[in-house]
């Protein structure tokens, strides 16, 4: 080891990184009397072993790191750090923080780290550009149980199992897809929000058996030819950094962006040994001595220590290695609030800010949940400065609708809070900046301790006892249609866009029949016409500029006719955009809309096609209908319509 190499010094990136002739490594151990870096030839008994000795030994660099050269190195070695902790802590192996890929052999957590280059990849989305902000359209989806997952194995979908759903999510029309969190996590089954390596593709999501990899190999070349581009090699998508890499490059040359989720605020459980958790093996007892975290628990994890400048880096480095390595479009950030009553509001600034340095194309997702709901989409100083923020608001204003009308044709229907929700929130620069959603991974999964769904999906919520009735779906599309036509980014949750009843959960081995029935909706047409409805929907929010814009108002509601009218338009341009929604349970003939403008106005959209799909004998107004003025409203024009039962009719001039 030639610890005299330029290479080496407080300029070596962290963790391993290939260079001419070799490796350099460098990790964080301030506590530490010596690290060792470990390679395959050095370890015992499947790295359950080792002898330190002077050739292995890092060199102290001064600033708590410790870093070597190790000639010879080359993509896919294997290798662990050897720490020796201060007088009463402890000795012995550590998984690098910074490692790309783990091994699997032997599993983990006693698995090896994988060196990789940053950019064996090879990219095809040069021209690839992110919608802007505001016409987001996000959708939703757990790499493992959405497609591919199968319970009597059991076995999780893979990365390359939602490489053969792009197609469908393409037609789907969606602008970028949001996964659940993909780093390392204790388990082969979760969430994901337990993560461990920080900088590791979770394992159980790759493809290692050759022939299943041939077999993804040809969806892949597929797709890849449909953009006039040449066929990748098997070599190419081995390592698990590479599946992800092709999913997210797959998804931008078919239009779409991809979110990933992080988890800051805590790290675990599930720490082992050979996990950052004590990484420079302080004396154990009191967990402010862990070096990454404090003392201070959330789910079942241990929250970071913001007051270490290294650990903010880490963090910091993380969200940046993601969007560049990765090309990440954006990141949802999970459970600001934790971060912030735990005094990590000066590490939201300088995350926010240099994310936004290095990639400003890339949107920031805080998930924050205090009474100030602004706070993290206020610039700092005042604030945290990230971009968006999740909302609840019209969430809970359209489920506590469909709750209500579920109880009958003459119970009361509360749309003066769906009018409310439909505002932006106070404090919010722009509406665009609120992601709004029915469903989501948190809100409808099954909850083990209480044996029953959190909450129920928006079908069983619309009819709890006949989901797919009549009254269910079309309950579900006006519902479904406030949201997609609503200021904000409007999610999808994987499932809903084919009117999906089952509560979800992630562990397939004992809950297979939560899984997504994707079999069914080809064989069931309420189903399938649901999701042609969805795909409507979301192409009219793409093809009418006001249904991203940031001109909003309710200009009449009729709690007892159960009636509410949404009025979008761009500023200074027009181009507005009108929603009729009806939970009325009858069909109303003649009844009076109130319309900004006179004259002809183009019914773009009624939900009553959708059932049976096509519907040749819709309730509604024959594509056209005519303002004329008319006093006593809260525009001086109206239109005498017909309008559905549970239904919604869309106008545009």
């Amino acid at each position: 080891m030639r610890m005299s190499d330029p290479t080496v010094g407080r300029h070596t990136p962290m963790g391993a990184t290939l260079v001419p002739g070799g490796a350099t490594f460098r990790t964080w151990a301030p506590n530490a009397r010596a690290v060792h870096i470990v390679t395959d030839h050095r370890a015992t008994d499947g790295w359950s072993r080792f002898t330190p000795s002077s050739q292995t030994l890092l060199t102290p660099l001064g600033d708590g790191t410790w870093a070597g050269f190790v000639p010879g190195i080359a993509d896919g070695d294997p290798y662990l750090f050897w720490i020796k902790g201060p007088e009463g802590g402890s000795e012995g192996f550590k998984r690098d923080p910074h490692a790309r890929e783990l091994g699997t052999h032997p599993p983990f957590p006693d698995c090896p780290c994988l060196i990789r280059p940053a950019h064996a990849y090879p990219w095809h989305d040069t021209h690839w550009r992110p919608p802007p902000f505001h016409q987001l359209i996000l959708y939703q989806l757990h790499v493992g149980v959405f497609w591919g997952a199968n319970a009597a194995a059991p076995h999780y979908g893979k990365f390359l199992d939602v490489v053969a759903r792009i197609p469908y999510l393409r037609a789907l029309g969606v602008t970028a897809i949001q996964l659940l969190p993909i780093q390392e996590y204790d388990d082969d089954f979760g969430l994901g929000y337990a993560g461990l390596d920080y900088f590791s593709p979770e394992m159980v999501y790759q493809v290692e058996d050759q022939a299943e990899l041939a077999q993804h190999l040809g969806v892949v070349n597929a797709l890849l030819a449909e953009h006039g581009h040449p066929p990748l090699a098997l070599a190419d998508l081995v390592s698990g950094p590479n599946q992800l890499k092709c999913l997210i490059d797959l998804c931008h040359l078919n239009g779409m962006a991809v979110i990933l989720d992080l988890v800051f605020n805590h790290a675990g459980g599930g720490f082992g040994d050979r996990s950052l958790y004590f990484y420079d093996r302080q004396p154990w007892g009191d967990d402010n001595r862990s070096l990454y975290f404090t003392d201070k628990g959330w789910a079942g994890g241990k929250v970071f220590a913001y007051w270490q400048a290294p650990v903010r880096q880490f963090l910091i480095d993380n969200a940046l290695f993601f969007l560049v390595e990765y090309r990440a479009d954006g990141i949802r950030y999970d459970e600001v609030t934790v971060i912030h009553e735990h005094g990590g509001d000066c590490f939201c600034r300088d995350l926010t800010a240099t994310a936004r340095h290095v990639k400003p194309e890339a949107i920031q997702i805080a998930e924050y949940w205090k009474w100030d709901r602004a706070f993290p989409v206020t610039p700092a100083p005042e604030g945290l400065g990230f971009d968006a923020a999740l909302g609840d608001g019209l969430r809970d204003a359209l489920r506590a609708m469909l709750a209500e009308a579920s109880r009958g044709a003459d119970a009361h229907v509360q749309l003066d809070r769906v009018a409310r929700a439909l505002l932006p929130p106070p404090g919010f620069a722009a509406a665009w900046r609120v992601v709004q959603c029915l469903e989501n991974h948190d809100v409808v999964r099954w909850d083990y301790d209480a044996h029953a769904a959190r909450a129920p999906r928006v079908p069983a919520l619309a009819d709890p006892a006949h989901p797919h009735s009549w009254y269910g779906r079309s309950r579900a599309r006006v519902a479904t249609a406030l949201l997609l036509c609503a200021p904000g980014i409007p999610m999808l949750f994987m499932g809903q866009e084919v009117l999906e009843a089952r509560p979800w959960h992630d562990d397939i081995r004992f809950w297979s029949q939560f899984l997504i029935g994707w079999d069914e909706v080809e064989q069931v047409r309420a189903k399938r016409d649901f999701l042609r409805f969805v795909q409507d929907l979301v192409a009219l929010r793409r093809q009418h500029p006001a249904l991203a814009a940031e001109g909003v108002r309710v200009p009449q509601v009729h709690e007892r006719d159960r009636i509410l009218v949404l009025h979008r338009w761009v500023e200074g341009e027009g181009r507005d955009v009108v929603v009729v929604a009806s939970l009325n349970e009858h069909a109303l003939d003649g009844y009076d809309v109130t319309l900004p403008w006179p004259g002809p106005w183009r019914e773009v959209l009624n939900s009553d096609v959708y059932d049976p799909f096509p519907n040749v004998a819709p309730v509604g107004n024959c594509g056209v209908v005519h303002a004329a003025p008319a006093p006593g409203f809260a525009y001086p024009f109206a239109a005498r319509m017909r309008l559905p039962a549970n239904g919604v009719i869309v106008l545009a001039r």
